[in-house]
């Protein structure tokens, strides 16, 4: 893929995925998504999400990767579809992903496959 296939929205996503810190990281997902949502991505407790999002505690290089990732999804969806249907796409059943939610998907670790299916979605709008 070259620069030139990357939409301006992708860059964007990605930016800012990649520009926060991970603290705001984790507050803006849970922001858009919940805590709960979060910690079910990341397998953790809410109070563990809590706990990023306040910067009492900094979550590993796995869980900071997990949760950027995450953020770019959500960004790139929020940036087309707006906070709400960003939160409501997260959580429901998904026919591209075999109806699986993206929260779920995500948690199993198919990142680029939710990532795809974002793209889809918007592209479909």
């Amino acid at each position: 893929m070259t620069d030139l296939d990357v939409r301006p929205v992708d860059r964007v996503a990605h930016a800012r995925a990649v520009r926060s810190t991970a603290a705001a990281v984790a507050a803006r997902l849970q922001q858009v998504l919940g805590r709960d949502v979060v910690a079910l991505i990341t397998a953790k407790q809410t109070r563990t999400v809590t706990r990023w999002v306040t910067g009492t505690a900094v979550p590993s290089a796995q869980d900071q990767q997990l949760l950027r990732d995450t953020l770019q999804v959500v960004e790139l969806l929020a940036e087309v579809e707006g906070d709400d249907v960003t939160r409501a796409w997260f959580i429901g059943m998904n026919p591209q992903l075999d109806d699986e939610s993206p929260a779920e998907e995500i948690a199993a670790g198919h990142v680029r496959d939710v990532l795809a299916a974002a793209r889809t979605f918007i592209n479909a709008g």
